[in-house]
């Protein structure tokens, strides 16, 4: 089938972010690229984002449109649809994604190697089979709040839930290098990469990861209790685990829950506050999400 991509503008870059994070992360099943950049035609113009979603099977505009204004809760914008030639189109579209910088973390792809400072701050994750390159708003709350917590916290025994990239697990091994990380995703080739992406980053010996039901597989449930838990997933899985994610915490320990819509975030909290668990920072980026909270002792 010919790959085609569909595009739409916006003029607000938090509707654009808002878009394309239900591509990703909420769309079934999601692009197979997606890129989201700043379109100014001239001078004069004004600022207009686009979004282009890459697909390899038949997706009409009209049926991405009625999926998204129901994800959403809000009219989705309109989008063209455009075949493209016969090229590597993921790997063209992932090159034009620029470093994020988020709290003292700098994510970069092998084509911005030369241009970021490399250093303990700086993560290669190239974007590719398994989620998590810095640039949706979950991943970046994530990494804020990483950030944020190693400024005055130390951890010894993290769990990076739905590891995805392995991203976060790599910058918690970054900040807290006496700690023992681990990664868990139901998901192989995602386990496959993080482990490809913590060797390239030189944390490969220090972190484990494993494939397999998040905190019910057998080799994360030997590692309990954990100090931190990081959870980037989606509410839905996030209410369901709010008990498995209480038995895997320490009395005292931390949570950072991400993925969720803003709107979605009462939900979350009440799920958690059942279990125990209290609110210490709710950030908000471009409509998402991302809470920490601590297990009260």
């Amino acid at each position: 089938m010919t790959p085609h991509k569909l595009i739409a503008e916006v003029e607000a870059r938090d509707r654009a972010m808002r878009v394309a994070g239900a591509l990703q992360d909420l769309l079934e099943p999601p692009p197979d690229a997606l890129t989201v950049f700043e379109n100014k035609t001239g001078d004069d113009a004004p600022v207009r984002w686009r979004i282009e979603a890459y697909f390899s099977d038949e997706r009409t505009p009209q049926d991405i449109e009625d999926e998204l204004t129901a994800l959403l809760g809000e009219p989705a914008p309109r989008f063209q649809s455009d075949d493209i030639p016969d090229l590597n189109w993921v790997a063209l579209s992932q090159a034009a994604l620029p470093p994020v910088r988020a709290s003292r973390f700098t994510v970069h792809g092998c084509h911005d190697r030369e241009r970021v400072p490399q250093g303990p701050n700086a993560i290669l994750i190239e974007a590719g089979e398994a989620f998590g390159t810095a640039h949706h708003s979950t991943t970046y709350g994530c990494l804020i709040a990483i950030g944020r917590l190693a400024q005055g916290r130390t951890f010894r025994n993290v769990l990076d839930l739905g590891c995805g990239s392995g991203v976060l697990a790599i910058a918690a091994a970054r900040v807290w290098p006496h700690a023992s990380v681990h990664g868990v995703d139901i998901d192989h080739q995602s386990v496959i990469v993080a482990r490809e992406n913590a060797a390239v980053n030189k944390v490969g010996a220090r972190l484990r990861f494993t494939c397999g039901p998040g905190v019910s597989a057998p080799a994360v449930r030997k590692l309990v209790p954990f100090d931190l838990v990081v959870a980037n997933i989606l509410a839905g899985p996030l209410i369901t685990l709010a008990p498995d994610i209480r038995r895997a915490t320490k009395a005292g320990g931390t949570v950072v829950l991400s993925g969720l819509l803003t709107r979605e975030a009462p939900r979350v909290l009440a799920a958690y506050h059942a279990q125990g668990f209290s609110l210490s920072s709710h950030q908000r980026y471009d409509g998402w999400s991302t809470l920490t909270l601590t297990k009260r002792t």
